[in-house]
């Protein structure tokens, strides 16, 4: 029989009203609103009569069910060919998912169908064995609620060792990184996964407390061309900030950023080129200045 959308209807619908029976918690009045609200309005002749005449051998006359368990919605082909394609992303498989049921269904697409703009192309490496071996260890921790000891390369190039306080991973969907947000060396620490060496269980899981990020604030006006303000916003969603109007077309922006995010925030804000331009404060315009003079002597 082919499960289309009329089989699916019935199915949801009478799966709503039997987690209902389950629960214990199912009345007549409640059978006929859940009828009416997931199923064609042709259905109130039919699903509540073969449910409360027992036709349907689901439920009996007080509305309680020999169901011990709530039904589960089987997944539908197209469903399980999105999942399919979904689990083909690589970092998808860093966190190991399980993939029974689906060994023999085609994906819905492939990651090489999807093209990225405005994303560097020197992310992290999602299929090194060493970085999946570093990920699922901070995972485990992470769910574990355990201290690493970690060695890591610097922004300076320097070699370090540290038994750290994981507590959360974030990634960067512009730099296509991981990084790990941990507390060692009595301070926040914010490490690309890709410059840890070495990761296992520290000896101690005593935990250190976070330390709370440093922010620093850049504020900048927007002359809203090719939809530069809601890029802007969008580019920017995860931060706090500011937004003011300043005219028809001009807005004032202020964004809260950690100090570790210096260097990023200051090539993010260049690659909107001439439509942004930074008022304060004065250092971070150095910083612009020393950037845009780098790639000019780089450039000859």
């Amino acid at each position: 029989m082919l499960f289309n959308e009329v089989y699916g209807s019935y199915y949801r619908t009478v799966a709503d009203i039997l987690t209902g029976a389950v629960q214990g918690n199912l009345t007549g009045k409640e059978l006929n609103a859940l009828v009416m609200k997931h199923a064609f309005g042709e259905s109130m002749l039919t699903i509540p009569d073969k449910l409360k005449t027992e036709k349907w051998k689901l439920l009996h006359k007080d509305f309680s069910t020999p169901l011990e368990e709530e039904p589960d919605m089987p997944l539908t082909i197209p469903e399980k060919r999105w999942m399919k394609a979904m689990l083909a992303d690589p970092r998808i498989r860093l966190f190991d998912p399980d993939m029974t049921g689906l060994e023999d269904i085609e994906p819905l697409f492939t990651p090489d169908m999807i093209v990225y703009y405005d994303r560097y192309s020197d992310g992290d490496d999602y299929q090194d064995p060493a970085y999946i071996e570093h990920f699922r260890t901070i995972l485990q921790a992470l769910r574990e609620k355990r201290n690493l000891y970690i060695t890591f390369e610097s922004r300076h190039h320097d070699l370090l060792k540290a038994s750290v306080t994981p507590y959360y991973l974030e990634y960067s969907e512009k730099d296509d990184r991981f990084r790990l947000v941990a507390e060692g060396y009595k301070r926040r620490l914010a490490i690309n996964l890709s410059r840890i060496i070495a990761c296992e269980f520290a000896f101690s899981d005593e935990p250190q407390q976070l330390s709370d990020a440093v922010l620093n604030t850049v504020t900048f006006e927007i002359e809203d061309s090719r939809n530069t303000l809601e890029r802007v916003l969008l580019h920017f969603s995860h931060l706090e900030k500011e937004t003011r109007r300043l005219d028809e077309n001009k807005y004032l922006v202020t964004l809260k950023y950690d100090r570790q995010d210096e260097t990023e925030m200051v090539i993010r804000i260049l690659s909107f080129g001439a439509t942004i331009r930074v008022v304060e404060p004065q250092r971070f315009i150095g910083l612009l200045r020393e950037r845009i003079q780098r790639q000019k002597e780089l450039l000859g």
